[in-house]
């Protein structure tokens, strides 16, 4: 059974850190490339960070450039997000992802909330 639970969520002032957790079962994981999307409600959910299989890749959306560094560890199933110089406007419910075969899985997510 495809799982992935999300955890690290939590408040944290404007120009804090925060490192977000994903952990994975129920697929080949080191075979996998993962992503990191964040979502408000009435928008759409947006894709910030990618990572390949074995980490050697990654990709950020314009909106975390710099800011945000995405990471996994595959003896543990593990991927991360690590979150620093927050702003309010990355208060969001952050999911992991992938993609396989056609379906998209996601795990339940986890709330950032940025504000002083």
């Amino acid at each position: 059974q495809v799982q992935l639970v999300e955890s690290g969520g939590g408040l944290v002032q404007p120009g804090g850190s925060l490192t977000l957790s994903c952990v994975a079962s129920g697929f080949a994981f080191s075979e996998t490339a993962m992503r990191w999307y964040r979502e408000n409600p009435g928008k759409e959910r947006e894709r910030i960070a990618y990572i390949t299989s074995g980490g050697e890749v990654t990709h950020y959306a314009d909106s975390v450039k710099g800011r945000f560094t995405i990471s996994r560890d595959n003896s543990k199933k593990m991927v991360y997000l690590q979150m620093s110089s927050l702003k309010p406007n990355d208060t969001a419910m952050y999911y992991c992802n992938f993609w396989l075969l056609g379906t998209n899985y996601w795990g339940q997510g986890t709330q950032v909330t940025v504000e002083s």
